[in-house]
């Protein structure tokens, strides 16, 4: 499922960044057997690593050595909201791309979440811009119900401001 960057400009709130983010759900043999199948002379990837992140939950990168693209492979958390933020995935095309994407609420429930664990204004602001592009299609009952479940009241009252949105759930 992609997220991140990518996700958040997809749904209106563009910015450069130089990796990607996309959440996985595999076993310990699924990882080996994805580690063994890319060509070391293509792609730098640590099996260590990836079976580290999962046990921990979480993450490990691919890096292309063609274009210097960084693949951050996030394991699917197996908290509520991580279960059912992947379960509400959304199928998406970009550019010769099918894929599956974040839904908007989830998206912008994540990047609250990484704002207050990293305190980043850069995860408010594309939270703003995806509010301000998406605003009236919110499903804004399921957006409440995690903002105080994840104790992001103060992030997400800081997002709407930036947004201009005074308007409250």
């Amino acid at each position: 499922m992609l997220t991140g960057s990518f996700a958040s400009a997809y749904y209106g709130a563009s910015r450069s960044t130089l990796d990607i983010d996309i959440v996985i759900e595999a076993t310990p043999e699924r990882l080996r057997l994805f580690v063994e199948n890319l060509p070391a002379t293509e792609y730098y990837v640590d099996l260590d690593a990836a079976l580290a992140a999962h046990k921990h939950e979480s993450l490990f990168n691919v890096i292309d050595f063609a274009t210097g693209w960084k693949i951050d492979l996030i394991m699917r958390k197996s908290s509520a909201f991580g279960e059912e933020a992947f379960r509400r995935r959304q199928p998406a095309t970009l550019p010769n791309v099918s894929l599956f994407i974040i839904s908007v609420e989830d998206a912008i429930l994540s990047k609250l979440e990484w704002s207050k664990l990293a305190r980043s204004h850069r995860h408010l602001e594309d939270v703003a811009g995806m509010v301000r592009m998406r605003w009236e299609t919110l499903d804004r009952s399921y957006l409440g119900k995690w903002i105080k479940g994840l104790g992001l009241e103060t992030e997400w009252n800081d997002a709407r401001q930036l947004a201009g949105i005074s308007e409250t759930m």
